[in-house]
């Protein structure tokens, strides 16, 4: 075991083990001001020996703030964090290690050039001067076992999928004795049989008596896997409860302080006339013979599952990876393009699904990320940059898409997730579109900024905005889209108005079913979906 600090011990009386009844770690009455902003406000929560504890809240309502605190990031201001009983204090992310705290995010921090036994003892000390990679190699074959996965330990990095690469994380923190692991949207960028696969992982700690605190806005996640859930809401604890004392409809009133729908239902008027036309497109290697119209005013979802190639045929329309053949006319007019100034000057915008890496300049304020793509309209005669009129724009922006933030020079990185899409959105917005693609734009953004966000596509579609939907969440493509697109492999399945379009239906095409499967078929392929295997990264979903 990983040696604790010399004055904690766990808790017991009258010689017998009471770590069921005390908590693991605790935190209590922790307070943390950054500024001006109270991001928590005497908020507590207990972990308990083999209990897996969901954390709900929507974006900003300071759960990655008390991450770090538990982790050793972040100091409170007041407040205890107590271990078996006993405060502790961390002053150090090694500290939180050394008192069995962990954490794994949604995107895992590994070398992709060590191997995956390095990557798992990395972070260990005192095993000596000079390495022993038998022994290493043994024992993260041993650790791994644990998990119940087999991964190749000698192999670098590099080439383990995004779940494999979480779970060498997980590895990780268990090799170091981890008490304690916290999971911040593990689940965010995994298919379902990885999902599958992680639950498995975690009853396997449960079983061993680690404490995990989950962290997810997938609702039906939450209420498959934990035991407990406790929600946040404007940096102040709000209930914490069993889990089946909880309904999502409480879940979801707690944690944004009103009755709220999780989809949100457009009322879709008729389009208006072709905006986009696309014929025979194909790129060699990632999707082939795509043909759709898109009309002013029209929603056109894409569906289909890890591998579809969905994001491809965005990148092609946005001129990032051009096709190799077919044509695509914009209002009537050639509109191929072999660049993303080309796209825009067209009248094409892409809003991609990774925010954080090539959405945003994550230290640059709210203002110059909404500006950037609009750059030259912003420029005076001496291509300085005015200012004035970009806040004024940013303002503008900020107000009606209703971003959570002090103000328009806030850096784009203190945001929440669902901030942060709003700015996204607001950028690209800017450019003043005829065709706007949105790549996953509710991707990792907790339930009311969706709502937000859908009300939005809603408001473009209606003043005749073309919009292309990708998204991996079927309930928001069937609620959002007019008509949907389902591709297999880089292959156009059918087009599905949305008044034929079901759940069975759509992921029956994924699948590569036939269309005319009965209903008993359907529901039999929508069950299966749990078990596919991945069929490709998620760059090429």
């Amino acid at each position: 075991m990983a040696d604790l600090a010399p004055d904690i011990a766990p808790a017991r009386m009258n010689g017998s083990d009471e770590s069921s009844v005390v908590p693991v770690l605790e935190m209590r009455g922790i307070s943390k001001r950054f500024g001006a902003t109270q991001a928590l406000s005497d908020v507590s929560l207990q972990l308990s020996r083999g209990e897996v504890h969901a954390l709900l809240g929507e974006n900003g309502a300071g759960k990655s703030t008390l991450i770090k605190i538990m982790t050793g990031i972040e100091s409170p201001d007041t407040g205890e964090i107590l271990l078996d009983g006993q405060e502790i204090h961390l002053a150090s992310s090694q500290d939180a290690q050394r008192y069995g705290i962990a954490a794994m995010y949604q995107e895992p921090m590994i070398f992709p050039d060590l191997s995956v036994a390095e990557n798992i003892f990395i972070g260990h000390r005192n095993r000596g001067k000079f390495v022993d990679r038998r022994r290493m190699e043994s024992e993260a074959r041993d650790v791994l076992s644990r998990l119940g996965v087999e991964i190749e330990v000698d192999e670098p990095a590099r080439g383990l999928t995004l779940a494999e690469q979480q779970t060498v994380e997980i590895a990780k923190a268990i090799s170091l004795d981890t008490r304690v692991l916290i999971m911040d949207e593990p689940t965010a960028s995994l298919s379902a049989h990885e999902v599958r696969r992680l639950f498995q992982i975690i009853e396997n700690l449960r079983s061993e008596g680690v404490a995990v605190l989950f962290i997810s806005h997938r609702m039906d996640e939450v209420f498959e896997i934990s035991d407990k859930v406790t929600i946040l809401r404007d940096g102040q604890w709000i209930s914490t409860r069993p889990r089946t004392e909880l309904t999502p409809r409480m879940a979801i009133r707690d944690m944004v302080g009103r009755q709220v729908v999780e989809i949100f239902h457009r009322e879709r008027k008729p389009p208006g006339d072709v905006r986009l036309a696309v014929e025979g497109l194909s790129k060699t290697g990632a999707f082939e013979d795509i043909s759709f119209e898109i009309r002013a005013g029209e929603v056109l979802g894409f569906a289909g599952l890890v591998g579809a190639r969905r994001t491809d045929v965005g990148l092609a329309l946005f001129g990032i990876a051009p096709a190799d053949r077919g044509t695509v006319t914009l209002d009537g007019q050639p509109a191929n393009v072999s660049s993303p100034r080309q796209a825009l000057e067209r009248g094409i915008a892409y809003s991609t699904e990774d925010r954080r890496q090539l959405g945003l300049i994550m230290g640059q304020s709210i203002s110059n990320n909404i500006v950037l793509p609009s750059l030259q309209r912003f420029l005076d005669k001496f291509g300085l940059v005015k200012r004035d009129e970009e806040r004024t724009v940013a303002e503008t922006y900020r107000m009606l898409l209703k971003i959570r933030a002090a103000s328009v020079d806030v850096p784009t990185g203190a945001l929440s997730g669902g901030n942060q899409q709003k700015v996204v959105i607001s950028k690209w917005l800017e450019t003043r579109p005829k065709v706007l693609i949105l790549d996953e734009p509710t991707r990792g953004i907790d339930v009311g900024a969706k709502v937000e966000v859908h009300q939005l596509i809603d408001e473009l579609a209606g003043q005749g905005m073309a919009i292309l939907l990708i998204s991996s969440d079927l309930p928001e493509v069937l609620a959002m889209s007019d008509r949907i697109l389902i591709m297999r492999e880089g292959h156009q399945m059918a087009i599905l108005d949305h008044t034929e379009a079901t759940q069975e239906k759509v992921l029956s095409l994924a699948m590569g079913q036939a269309s005319e499967l009965d209903d008993v078929d359907a529901r039999a392929a929508l069950r299966a979906v749990d078990g596919l295997i991945d069929a490709g990264s998620s760059a090429g979903d």
